[in-house]
């Protein structure tokens, strides 16, 4: 699931800063935001059910912040590489459950049965009559 788009990015960081490396093109900013939005499915897919039925701000910022740094690639500057660091901060959070996400309604526990009788043997003896 992508969960920000090239809107998104314009809209966090301008049309200025984003065209001014030649990895701007639509093509290369559609797979940083897909590169980003894997790296953010591999740590929610841990605690949350994929694909999610709301997408919360905050992962809207942190793929923002992670693709802005993969477009940068190794010239990012000192405030987009610490970005990129707050933003995986945030994803090890949720993965190890210490950060939230409002996801709507989306159930995010599993339903565990307890049984307090023995388990019934199948013999001869209590089967008879069947």
């Amino acid at each position: 699931m992508i969960y920000a788009s090239a809107d998104d990015l314009v809209a966090r960081f301008g049309q200025a800063e984003l065209s001014q490396f030649g990895r701007s093109s639509p093509a290369a900013i559609t797979d940083a935001l897909a590169d980003a939005s894997s790296v953010i499915d591999g740590y929610v897919a841990t605690r949350y059910q994929l694909p999610l039925a709301v997408i919360p701000s905050l992962l809207i910022k942190v793929c923002c912040d992670l693709a802005r740094s993969y477009l940068y690639k190794d010239s990012a500057p000192d405030t987009v590489a610490s970005a990129r660091d707050q933003a995986l901060r945030h994803l090890r959070d949720i993965g190890s459950g210490d950060l939230s996400l409002d996801v709507g309604s989306t159930d995010t526990l599993s339903l565990r049965i307890i049984s307090r009788h023995q388990p019934m043997a199948f013999t001869p003896r209590n089967m008879a009559g069947w």
